[in-house]
């Protein structure tokens, strides 16, 4: 099941704590034939809807995991969009920070959201995962 094993790769770099964890993880999973990248991401939940689904998308092409082609570019939205939704009802109006990772291997692309959501001290954490796949396309 490529699916699971796409949607795991980005969950763990998401969850990844330093560069150098991300780094090392990312070599390891390149191995197991996975391409992978992440991305930081801090404050306002909202702002994070249209920010995230672009940070998501620009590391994924700066990575080499997708093309500059809006076919490709619209999966990786659509599963970072996915994701985010995932945290919404518990985010919005919140202050979040946190990481994006996004996977690929052959067509399937998963693009999974771990944050923390703050106020005050009531502090809370939500991860969110989507999953798209790239018809007719090899992964370059």
């Amino acid at each position: 099941m490529e699916e699971v094993r796409v949607a795991r790769a980005a969950t763990r770099m998401a969850l990844t704590g330093s560069r150098e964890e991300e780094q090392q993880l990312k070599a390891l999973l390149k191995a197991e034939g996975i391409s992978a990248a992440a991305v930081d991401y801090g404050g306002d939940f909202m702002t994070l809807l249209k920010k995230g689904v672009e940070r998501a998308i620009v590391a994924a092409v700066r990575e080499g995991l997708i093309q500059e082609d809006p076919a490709q570019q619209g999966v990786v939205a659509g599963a970072a969009h996915e994701a985010l939704s995932q945290i919404m009802p518990k985010a919005i109006g919140m202050s979040v920070g946190g990481k994006i990772g996004v996977a690929r291997c052959g067509p399937s692309i998963s693009v999974a959201v771990f944050l923390g959501i703050g106020l005050l001290h009531f502090n809370q954490v939500a991860i969110g995962v989507g999953h798209r796949g790239i018809v007719g396309s090899v992964q370059s």
